[in-house]
């Protein structure tokens, strides 16, 4: 049997091993500790504020905690099973650092709100940090956009040829994704940074605490309203592994680019040796390692959102247990986020060369300019749904005789409709085709050069 824990008094004997192993979370919540001091640290001080306890003994434990907190970091303290969580584990170092002073720092708290604490001030510092990834992430985007303004790639709807596109007009579309991405951080950081502390098991308590002096000396902007909501809320958390999701499909989504990219099918960029692997047994494959681990990472982080919602679907107030099983999802997705937001950053700056010259190839090898012979003809009066089914009887024939658009001749465009002039080839030629959608937003070059001009506006943005 293992050592009886702080709360079991009231049991005649200890926990059987087996279920202190599962019962213990110590393996995976030792990564709230400085967080767990850092609050510690502050619930000390309103202790002795407000006269729970004397300003002598809050120094003492204010000093101890710092203390584990040293020691912590130089590794002379790694708690094991016996603690069962890290909150028992500062609590008993603690104690045999200060003495039986260090029994007082639960004066007036619960491990409901403590834990509580403790996961917002995680999650504050991890979204600061992956906020600035993001922001790197970006800085690189908008780097290689601004080399390659007057890039040409197609573009596509259903994976089929479209339209085509300036190239930094393409990678400025994942820009703003992770605008909002960003953006969408921020906006969680404001409910996430919400102070528990002082809501007790799930009622409050009796003592004269100051919930406010806590939460000033932590940096919250607010402090829950209601006891039941401060100790069981994991709004912020399911709204966290939901901004986190959203930011993996949008690097999943471009992975899945890259890959298409890289592949001989398409050779559209080269990947360097630095970020690409081969093959043990095919040794002509050069793989895209990295996009594929991105786009398989993102399942795990899809998982821990499904895993929040299903926990707290079915949970009374106030606290359970189940809740316990909020960190790992938590932690992993943050791992995996900064992971992969890291590697796509270095992919994108180091791994890949874009091959313009197959990109100038291919956007001549389609009828993705047929949108801007219909364009031509409405410009010139025909009503553009008669001018598009033109068009698409051109393209037919075309087709069938083995042309693209821009090798009809004359002619041959003079007898589909008089509108048509000998500046047509011009019109429907891919840079101007791609020059010519001016509209805001779109990726006519003199548009695409603002954006890049935005961009760099909204990175200095902090």
């Amino acid at each position: 049997m293992t050592e009886k824990q702080t709360w079991s008094q009231r049991f005649e004997s200890a926990l059987h091993p087996a279920i202190a192993r599962f019962n213990a979370s110590i393996s995976f919540d030792i990564e709230l500790i400085e967080y767990d001091i850092t609050g510690s640290q502050a619930h000390a001080k309103m202790l002795a504020h407000t006269g729970i306890i004397s300003h002598a003994e809050g120094e003492a434990l204010f000093s101890g905690l710092e203390q584990v907190r040293q020691e912590y970091r130089q590794g002379q303290f790694q708690p094991g099973i016996d603690a069962e969580d890290v909150h028992f584990a500062v609590e008993k170092r603690l104690t045999e650092i200060v003495g039986d002073v260090g029994k007082k720092l639960h004066t007036a708290r619960s491990r409901n709100d403590q834990v509580g604490t403790d996961t917002r001030l995680y999650l504050r510092d991890q979204i600061h940090q992956i906020r600035q990834l993001l922001r790197d992430f970006q800085t690189v985007l908008v780097d290689i956009a601004e080399k390659n303004v007057e890039t040409l790639i197609p573009g596509y709807t259903h994976l089929q040829r479209a339209q085509p596109l300036s190239l930094a007009h393409h990678l400025l579309a994942y820009f703003q994704m992770a605008q909002r991405d960003w953006e969408r951080l921020a906006d969680v950081y404001s409910r996430v940074n919400i102070s528990p502390l002082g809501c007790g098991a799930l009622a409050g308590t009796t003592f004269p605490i100051d919930r406010h002096y806590t939460a000033k000396l932590l940096d919250f902007d607010h402090v829950y309203a209601n006891s039941l909501d401060g100790v069981s809320d994991r709004d912020f958390a399911i709204e966290f592994l939901c901004a986190a999701s959203i930011i993996m499909v949008h690097l999943s989504r471009l992975s899945e680019e890259v890959i298409l990219w890289a592949s001989e099918e398409f050779r559209f960029v080269t990947l360097k040796d630095s970020c690409a692997t081969g093959s043990s047994i095919m040794p002509q494959k050069k793989n895209p390692d990295v996009p594929e681990l991105v786009r398989g990472k993102t399942g795990r982080v899809f998982g821990h959102l499904q895993a929040m919602l299903v926990i707290m679907k079915g949970l009374p107030l106030a606290y359970n247990k189940d809740l316990q099983e909020d960190k790992e999802g938590i932690f992993d997705s943050v791992n995996t986020v900064k992971a992969c937001l890291e590697a796509m950053t270095i992919l994108l700056q180091e791994g890949l060369e874009f091959r313009h010259q197959r990109l100038a190839t291919a956007v001549t090898e389609d009828f993705a300019n047929a949108t801007d012979v219909a364009d031509y003809l409405a410009a010139r009066g025909v009503p553009f749904r008669e001018a598009y089914n033109i068009v698409g009887k051109v393209v037919k024939t075309s087709i069938a005789a083995g042309k693209l658009l821009k090798d009809l001749q004359l002619e041959e465009w003079q007898q589909i409709h008089p509108a048509f002039a000998a500046d047509i080839y011009e019109a429907i030629s891919p840079r101007q085709v791609v020059a010519a959608r001016n509209s805001y937003g779109g990726t006519g070059f003199v548009q695409v050069r603002q954006a890049i001009i935005n961009a760099r506006t909204q990175l200095g943005v902090s």
